[in-house]
């Protein structure tokens, strides 16, 4: 019996042509998903390495990481055990390969949710993870509520500050350059606190047994507290390690300027607790673009605008950390925008998403903080000037509403410049010691009785009898302005101005029997609230009717801007005349404010409202201008400021009070590791980052690209945060202190755990190693803090008896 034939297949025969990749059946993976994709990309990499990159370990074991972030980093091709660990479950990798969790490429590594614990025992093993914050978050309790109470006078900006909880308890309005949701919080600490609002807060005087000063300042510190877990979970959320995680929260707690800055009643515990927020909800939202359009990606989208709303509304420098979200979601919109699988409807509804969410959110935020700032503050307070004079018109207490509405000749009135940051029309007797050395002229926010002025014809008219027929101003009248204090009358000529040299000088000249044609002024309407345009105006009103005064000799017109005069001028705004005719010049318009007439009927106050984004908008211009006016005063030295040349590597600090030897001494300034570590950090992440590209250029492969890309987002984050809050300070012309650098010190701290991290925790070091790198890093962190803690927390007795605490020669802490 024949055996069964056997086929041997000896390969194609000659002369057969090679079959193509066409003649394979190809599978087609879902575009719409991007693990597929992500899962493609790795395998091409894998190809492409040539075959001597190959071992047992990569052919056969995947990593997978560990950790609260666990990214990988230098080296890591092959992770020690205690950081990754492998599946060895098959021989062959290509036939284990499964679809990933669709997720980005950068951040915190994507984890299933546990099931739901069955035992005390389980839940507790799920959530060991939260240990270590809850502990960072008992120490930061400890070192920012430690001795708060220490000083019992009023240190450093609490002057400024704490007047805000006084003036809410009060509902007095109150004008200050910062927006108003910091300002809010303060007066609810002093309203939880039980504070009467009956405390002057002057600079180093001491707390009365009415102030509880001490549950202010917790209720401040308790921003500061929040810092530290905030910290952590932000290191979890840009991937980390667990090593650089304790590092982010060490460094964050132990920084002794983080820590005094948060012990008082001030802002910045605010401002840095919103900043962290925003990059905190900033990680979330990215650690969800796997899936887009979820309810957690339209959470933590959400949450980012809230929080930039509410950073920008404590303090304008909260708009770097805006700037930071801006430049993210530009790259993050232009890499969709060039996905070509995505279909027009998904673009359309991810640029809607920020748009709604990032500004419409945000600005909706902000301006309810105003909102709510003109609810609570309804009664009229010091500073109130700076608003328009119909907002001070329905303050509770002002009188405005109850003048009378035409303004005839021989009113005394106030005039209010219009222009932003403009004041009353003002004078002194103090004269210019410039130009004609005439009375001076100013524009002062303040009310006193050098803002009156009677409104009087010319010299040739009749004289003015005040029991003769009532004469009501009109467009067109020639009048003059005569000072009721000192009667003299508001004058200009062709001396020049003191400050704007280009326009005419104007000053108070003569007395009630002298005077000459430089005292006339042209009375020109530009248009009136209530009764419309100048063709409208029959009279010319109080609070309502906007003007412009014309000088009749020189043709100019009475201009109040914002140049402010040298200390002889006591700082007021400069009153010129300025030759320009520019009629939609703002700083040429000006209202009657205040009208006393006892033969003019009295006004209705519900006849003045003022809508609120007139109001949001004049405030806001307001508060620029002032700040804008925060220059450098070259006729004095401001020992407590500094430039921000000085802050990275941190050449001075701050006497945040005096420094008497019978009193706690507080020195505003960071633990020099942290500050020089991250400062190190930054320059040699440029370093890092200029060496791989040119690595790459060469053809060499240090990372997957999975781990490239997250190297260069954390290290955006860090680098273009800490660029973003640290170069604006260069172009601003206000003065600066070393407190100004405090948010940017966030993102070098940030940097310095990435390096970290990137070299030494996720790459292929031994467990020892890391541990030892650890313990060293930590050790300086903690001790250079202990060595350092008094400046926080009250230096006692007399300075010059504790040694070791000048490290540079440029530290005013000893006293010469």
């Amino acid at each position: 019996m024949r055996p069964p034939q056997v086929q041997i297949d000896f390969g194609t025969p000659p002369g057969t042509p090679l079959r193509t990749s066409s003649e394979f059946e190809e599978i087609p993976y879902p575009a719409t998903h991007p693990s597929y994709s992500n899962t493609a990309q790795n395998y091409k990499y894998e190809e492409s390495l040539p075959l001597h990159h190959m071992n047992e370990d990569t052919s056969t074991r995947r990593r997978v990481a560990r950790g609260p972030g666990s990214s990988g980093g230098f080296m890591s091709g092959d992770e020690h055990e205690s950081e990754m660990h492998y599946d060895n479950g098959g021989k062959d990798v290509y036939s284990k390969l499964k679809p990933a969790r669709g997720r980005v490429s950068s951040g915190r590594v994507h984890r299933p949710p546990p099931p739901p614990p069955t035992s005390i025992s389980e839940f507790i093993s799920q959530n060991l993870e939260h240990l270590p914050p809850v502990i960072y978050t008992l120490l930061s309790c400890w070192t920012r509520f430690h001795k708060i109470g220490h000083a019992n006078t009023v240190v450093w900006d609490e002057a400024h500050f704490g007047k805000f909880g006084s003036h809410y308890l009060k509902r007095e309005f109150y004008f200050d350059v910062h927006p108003p949701l910091g300002k809010m919080l303060v007066g609810l600490a002093g309203l939880l606190s039980g504070y009467n609002g009956h405390f002057e807060f002057k600079s180093g005087e001491v707390y009365n047994e009415n102030v509880p000063y001490v549950a202010m300042r917790v209720m401040m510190a308790t921003f500061g507290v929040a810092l530290v877990p905030l910290g952590w979970y932000t290191a979890v959320e840009l991937g980390m390690s667990s090593w650089s995680c304790h590092l982010v929260a060490l460094m964050v707690l132990c920084d002794v300027a983080w820590l005094c800055i948060s012990r008082f009643i001030l802002l910045d515990s605010m401002l840095l607790f919103f900043t962290f927020t925003t990059v905190f909800m900033l990680t979330k939202f990215h650690n969800q673009q796997y899936q887009s359009f979820s309810f957690d990606w339209w959470m933590w989208l959400a949450f980012t605008g809230i929080s930039i709303g509410c950073v920008t509304s404590v303090k304008w420098i909260g708009l770097f950390v805006t700037a930071v979200v801006g430049l993210y979601t530009i790259e993050d919109l232009w890499e969709k925008f060039g996905d070509l699988r995505m279909s027009n409807r998904d673009q359309i509804r991810h640029w809607a998403a920020r748009v709604v969410c990032l500004i419409i959110l945000p600005i909706l935020v902000y301006m309810l903080s105003f909102k709510l700032h003109f609810l609570i503050l309804n009664h009229s307070g010091p500073g109130d000037s700076t608003m328009s004079s119909l907002f001070q018109a329905h303050l509770v207490g002002n009188e405005f509403g109850k003048n009378p509405r035409e303004i005839a000749i021989g009113s005394k009135i106030t005039l209010k410049g219009m222009g932003w940051g403009g004041g009353l029309l003002h004078s002194h007797v103090q004269t210019y010691p410039v130009g004609s050395g005439q009375q001076q002229v100013t524009c002062y926010h303040y009310k006193d009785d050098n803002n009156h002025w009677t409104v009087l014809p010319t010299w040739e008219a009749p004289e003015y009898n005040p029991n003769g027929e009532l004469q009501f101003l009109q467009d067109g009248d020639v009048i003059r302005l005569q000072h009721v204090p000192t009667t003299r009358h508001l004058h200009s000529h062709t001396v020049a101005a003191p400050v704007t040299k280009l326009n005419n000088e104007v000053s108070c000249y003569g007395n009630s029997t002298v005077g000459d044609f430089h005292d006339y002024w042209v009375v020109e309407v530009v248009d009136d609230i209530k009764q419309g345009t100048k063709e409208h105006v029959t009279r010319i009103h109080s609070l309502t009717t906007r003007l412009r005064f014309k000088h009749q000799a020189l043709g100019c017109y009475l201009y109040a801007a914002n140049a402010v005069l040298p200390q002889w001028g006591f700082k007021q705004l400069e009153v010129s005349c300025i030759k320009e005719n520019d009629p939609d010049d703002m700083h040429t318009y000006w209202n009657v404010e205040s009208h006393w007439n006892d033969r003019l009927p009295l006004g209705d106050a519900k006849f003045y409202r003022s809508p609120f984004l007139r109001d949001f908008w004049h405030l806001n211009v307001a508060m620029m201008t002032s700040n804008n006016a925060l220059v450098p005063d070259p006729d004095k030295e401001d020992i407590l400021a500094s430039s921000p040349t000085d802050w990275p590597w941190m050449r001075l600090g701050l006497r945040m009070c005096g420094w008497g030897d019978n009193q706690p001494k507080y020195y505003l300034l960071g633990t020099p590791v942290i500050w020089w570590g991250g400062t190190v950090s930054l320059i040699a992440s440029v370093i890092a980052l200029g060496v791989y590209l040119l690595r790459h250029q060469r053809k060499y492969v240090d990372m997957t690209p999975q781990q490239w890309d997250h190297f260069l987002y954390v290290g955006k984050i860090a680098g273009f945060g800490w660029f973003l809050h640290y170069f604006p300070f260069f172009i601003m012309g206000r003065v600066t202190y070393v407190h100004h650098y405090l948010p940017t010190l966030y993102f070098s701290v940030l940097m310095l755990a990435h390096l970290l991290d990137h070299f030494i925790f996720s790459a292929r070091w031994k467990s020892s190693t890391k541990r030892v790198a650890f313990g060293i890093c930590a050790f300086l962190i903690i001790g250079n803090f202990w060595w350092f803690r008094a400046m926080a927390w009250g230096i006692d007795g007399p300075i010059n008896d504790h040694w070791g605490l000048l490290w540079r020669k440029t530290w005013n802490i000893y006293n010469a």
